[in-house]
């Protein structure tokens, strides 16, 4: 017998009636998005869980430029601003990489760090940019929970855009501590997981 793979997410009244005018925007591993008129989203989860600890992580944040404003939210559900531009790696992959993106890129690292994240890391597919090149945070996770001491998954990503090298020579001349971290401990993960 097939196992029954429907879900049901109970929402309250609030998130009900602002989902009879939204319009949908994509789903992805956690859940789905919304548009609302206001330039705001409704991202409802799968798991209560995973909407709780999203969250903490925006509600942490409150105040950098980086993140999403919350305006509200339930057991199943987060209202935040909508952020616009194009996601990173399809930017890269359309336009190539530019000093302006590594700028964006280091000064959100730093950003991480003085919101004392133990995560200094983000994909690429989680990052949007702006005509100005401004980048910001559209799905955090484990920031808090996790400890990940450089920026494995953005460089991954990088990498596999083709734009590796160019990111560290940015990073080069202008940290050179984050630099020998990132190109050491980089080049040790891919010497492993190419192997």
């Amino acid at each position: 017998m097939e196992k029954d793979n429907k879900e049901f997410i109970e929402l309250d009244s609030r998130a009900e009636k602002m989902l009879r005018n939204a319009e949908y925007l994509g789903c992805g591993h956690n859940g789905i998005v919304f548009l609302l008129s206001n330039n705001r989203i409704l991202k409802i989860f799968k798991e209560k869980k995973i909407c709780r600890k999203e969250y903490e992580i925006l509600k942490r944040t409150h105040g950098s430029k980086y993140f999403p404003k919350v305006y509200q939210h339930g057991d199943y559900y987060i209202v935040r601003e909508f952020i616009g531009g194009e996601r990173l790696d399809k930017y890269i992959k359309d336009n190539g990489f530019k000093k302006e993106i590594g700028k964006s890129l280091l000064k959100l690292i730093d950003e991480f760090e003085k919101l004392k994240f133990s995560k200094l890391d983000i994909r690429c597919k989680d990052l949007y940019i702006d005509e100005n090149y401004f980048i910001r945070v559209i799905d955090p996770k484990n920031n808090y929970s996790k400890k990940v001491i450089y920026p494995r998954h953005l460089m991954k990503g990088l990498n596999n855009l083709g734009v590796l090298n160019e990111f560290l020579e940015y990073v080069k001349a202008n940290d050179a501590e984050k630099y020998r971290l990132w190109s050491f401990r980089m080049k040790q993960y891919l010497d492993y997981n190419v192997k």
